[in-house]
């Protein structure tokens, strides 16, 4: 460490701000936020006889990191609020070295029934309808379609809301399932009743299911086997999410409850929701770290990233089992009351209901890290191997690989592919539409894409591109652009008489790196499961290119119908460059172009 970064930390003010670590390479090594960053920088250094060191009171993780500090950079910000803020936003972005990064971030759907309606029907929300008399469910981390679904079909609710509006009754009254209002077959407060009885469906699930079960069992002895088949796996899906049914204490508390678990590069973070002194949902997020986890950090960032924006029906208090200093909570709660326009407790049980809450939800945790040990020490060994043969920066536990698809190039489209913790995630697939003429041209377009929305779904560990050494370096001049640092390899598949060998188990496929190219044999595990990625990239990418091609050949044939042949219909798309173009188009601005009257 030199005498440059010495005077910087002399030299630091004592505002608010965010601090950022970078080594003699450049790279990215650590954000943190201070209320004062003099002091807080100062904490992870010793100086002495103008030399400095890592700080011996520091645990080995910080001191590592520390270790690889060459300069630091700051950003001064007003208050401490905005640290914590800008803080995580710049975590998720540019996923620093030593920071861990908690990837779930999406907001929890809730059951609500407007009750100032005359008639009210119960709907799925994530976010707060303006309204002081709309009754929120949940939050539901899976189940709440089937739920709401299963109130449609036991009890005779209005349908849908266009319903109101009409003035004869439909089909759903006939079968029903509808008590048709707007014939004046139900009054509001008869109406109001059958309200109660769903209400009473959501709070008490067994109740639920026990409906559903006498559906399923009716439907079977009618011999409507398929129908009966319905009911079963909603009934299995709504079994799934209730662990913790007997759950439900005397006094009537509203509390979420984190709780985290590790053991080697794994841990689960366990999210219990208590509504009413019920737990009414539950949820996971599998955590992987090449270092040592950092609970007091996994804890804020859970708490930020979970109440970030106002949610429908938050809790009083939140149940964790640490954090390292009362001034953390303070700026926690002063966050929450920002964000949730309300008071919110932050609370380290010490005994009673609230701290069996956290044992039940440490249980939890444990048995979910347990399940998952086995698969993820195999899988954690692989990616070991393929970081040290392909000289990675780190463990690739989230990966994104990238394809092409076009024919002659038309229907030009890129699919990008997510795989974290031993499993294709689907939610995260993106499909992308690119104007590019060429290969080089198609690739970096959907690379800036991607690498455009940073701040909305963090980057991964390491991007794999269906390409060659081109392909990778301008990756990776893409990514210096963005200031993210994530290791990026190419794939090349072995060519049989210009055609690509896709047999598995004896293809002979290239890997390249920014460094060096790598020839591993067929039945190589490492090459295989770099080709099962690239596989699944591009059967997902040709799907979505056939999708295009048949939307096309469906416009092309109602063109036809008009009158338009296949010349014609060239013509136009040369002159327009698209569908929706020729569309919006009038009839003399086609007739111009095509110079002849048209059929319309």
């Amino acid at each position: 460490m030199n005498a440059s970064l010495i005077e910087r930390i002399k030299n630091l003010p004592t505002t608010s701000g965010v601090y950022q670590y970078y080594d003699k390479h450049n790279k990215l090594l650590y954000i943190g936020k201070a209320k004062n960053l003099k002091n807080r920088i100062k904490s992870y250094f010793r100086i002495e006889n103008d030399k400095i060191f890592p700080n011996p009171s520091n645990g080995h993780r910080i001191q590592m990191m520390v270790s690889q500090i060459a300069y630091l950079q700051t950003l001064l910000v007003q208050n401490e609020q905005d640290a914590l803020i800008l803080e995580n936003s710049l975590i998720k972005q540019l996923k620093p070295k030593y920071n861990i990064l908690l990837r779930d971030d999406k907001t929890y759907p809730y059951i609500y029934i407007d009750m100032s309606e005359e008639f009210p029907t119960p709907s799925i929300t994530r976010k707060i309808i303006k309204n002081k008399n709309v009754k929120y469910f949940g939050p539901y981390t899976s189940g709440s379609r089937e739920i709401l679904d299963s109130l449609y079909e036991i009890l005779p609710l209005v349908q849908k809301r266009a319903c109101l509006n009409g003035k004869k009754a439909c089909l759903f009254y006939q079968i029903k399932r509808c008590p048709a209002p707007c014939e004046g077959k139900i009054s509001a407060s008869e109406y109001h009743q059958i309200i109660t009885q769903a209400i009473n469906l959501i709070q008490n699930k067994n109740k639920l299911l026990g409906e559903l079960e006498s559906k399923m069992i009716s439907l079977s002895d009618k011999m409507r086997f398929e129908e009966a088949m319905i009911y079963r796996d909603r009934i299995k899906k709504l079994q799934s999410i209730e662990n913790f049914s007997n759950i439900d204490l005397a006094k009537l508390y509203n509390l979420d409850i984190f709780a985290l678990s590790y053991e080697g590069k794994n841990a689960i973070l366990s999210k219990l929701f208590m509504r009413d002194g019920k737990i009414v949902s539950s949820n996971f997020e599998h955590i992987k770290s090449e270092y040592a986890f950092d609970e007091n950090s996994i804890y804020q960032q859970a708490i930020i990233n979970h109440y970030k924006e106002e949610i429908p029906l938050p809790p009083d208090q939140i149940l964790i089992p640490s954090i390292s200093s009362q001034e953390d909570i303070n700026e926690l709660e002063e966050f929450l009351q920002n964000h949730c326009k309300r008071k919110i407790q932050i609370l380290i049980p010490q005994k009673g209901d609230k701290k069996n809450l956290i044992e039940l939800a440490f249980k939890n945790a444990n048995e979910i890290l347990r399940l998952q040990s086995s698969r993820s020490y195999l899988e954690d060994t692989l990616l070991l191997e393929l970081k040290e043969l392909l000289n990675l920066n780190e463990i690739p536990f989230v990966i994104e690989v990238f394809d092409t698809s076009h024919h002659s190039g038309s229907h030009i489209v890129g699919g990008m592919v997510v795989y974290e913790n031993m499993n294709f995630i689907k939610d995260s697939y993106r499909r992308y539409i690119l104007e590019g003429k060429d290969e080089y041209s198609q690739i970096k377009e959907m690379l800036i894409r991607r690498a455009k929305d940073f701040s909305k779904k963090a980057p991964p560990n390491l991007w794999i591109i269906d390409g060659g050494k081109a392909q990778i370096n301008l990756a990776r001049d893409i990514l210096q652009s963005v200031g993210v640092d994530i290791d990026i390899i190419g794939i090349a598949k072995e060519k049989i008489d210009s055609k690509a060998h896709r047999a598995k188990g004896s293809a002979k496929d290239t890997i390249y790196t920014l460094e060096r190219t790598f020839h591993l044999k067929p039945s190589d595990k490492r090459l295989q499961f770099l080709q099962k990625l690239r596989d699944e990239v591009h059967r997902y990418a040709i799907t979505f290119h056939r999708q295009q091609k048949q939307k096309d050949m469906h416009k092309i044939s109602l063109l036809e119908k008009k009158g338009i042949g296949k010349t014609s219909v060239k013509k136009l798309l040369d002159f327009f460059g698209s569908f929706e173009a020729i569309e919006n188009a009038t009839p003399d601005e086609i007739k111009e172009v095509l110079s002849k009257k048209l059929k319309y």
